[in-house]
């Protein structure tokens, strides 16, 4: 089973990479983040062509998240995240795909920090962790995954020395993060990759793809029950290089299936290496 995260940055604008994306990769289960779209204007007729149902929540011109299974349709259990009421942002969704619980989130970004926006994202944070509590409690399997607008660690950021008073990389950003480890969540990316320097995410100013002058921001956090399937995972940096492309890049993992105990543990490494572990 592979699980994507992708940050598509107007989901009708880029309709053509992330197609062009599905065909290429056959993801199984795709969170989708920053469809910049009311749910009327999402695309549903050609994703279901594409071979993928759907669950969204959108919101004109900003924001927007979205789950994508293929060949079945997402159950959808939850449409936003607990602890606001007040929250009008389309930031969290939740679906149920061939016996894993998928969430898809996309915290804000904070900046300027401090000020408003920063709060708000600490509170967004707050609120996560006691979600996330819930659901480790209810023994599940889970997925986090989205864009956390946080690089977790230094090999996380090009030039870290650059981004100290940023939003994105602040000491109270980085230990909210952190805190998520410590309740007993699984960065996957970095459980295959722990010495690798990944980015998902360049800028489309001075050149920041060509220079690998990248962020890695987007995220798939795995319940207990999840760690022993993981068997892979990796960056699709190659789609950032695209004609009109987001300024992320995919990132995803695979599974194994439930009833077949993993036998070989494989790591890709960002530069289209590949290294197989010895059986275990």
């Amino acid at each position: 089973m592979r699980i994507a995260t992708f940050n598509i940055n107007g989901i009708n604008g880029r309709l053509a990479v992330l197609l062009r994306w599905l065909a290429e990769a056959a993801p199984d289960v795709v969170c989708l983040q920053e469809l910049k779209a009311p749910d009327n204007r999402f695309p549903q007729a050609a994703l279901a062509e594409a071979g993928y149902g759907a669950v969204w929540r959108g919101q004109k011109s900003w924001n927007g998240v979205a789950i994508l299974a293929r060949g079945v349709d997402p159950i959808e259990t939850r449409r936003s995240l607990p602890g606001d009421e007040d929250d009008s942002h389309s930031r969290y969704i939740e679906a149920a795909v061939n016996g894993v619980l998928i969430a898809c989130l996309y915290l804000p970004n904070g900046n300027p920090a401090p000020g408003p926006k920063f709060g708000y994202k600490l509170r967004w944070f707050e609120r996560l962790h006691a979600h996330a509590a819930d659901l480790l409690a209810s023994g599940a399997p889970v997925v986090l995954a989205g864009d956390y607008n946080v690089m977790p660690t230094e090999l996380d950021v090009y030039k870290p020395e650059r981004w100290t008073d940023d939003a994105l990389f602040r000491p109270e950003v980085r230990a909210a993060f952190h805190a998520l480890g410590e309740q007993g969540w699984t960065d996957a990316v970095r459980q295959l990759h722990p010495a690798e320097r990944i980015y998902t995410f360049w800028d489309y100013f001075r050149n920041a793809y060509g220079r690998d002058a990248g962020l890695r921001l987007d995220h798939l956090l795995l319940s207990p029950p999840l760690v022993p399937r993981l068997i892979a995972a990796g960056v699709d940096r190659h789609v950032r290089g695209w004609e009109k492309p987001s300024d992320h890049a995919p990132a995803w993992i695979e599974l194994v299936d439930a009833s077949t105990p993993p036998r070989r543990t494989r790591i890709r490494v960002p530069k289209s290496a590949k290294t197989v572990l010895p059986d275990v």
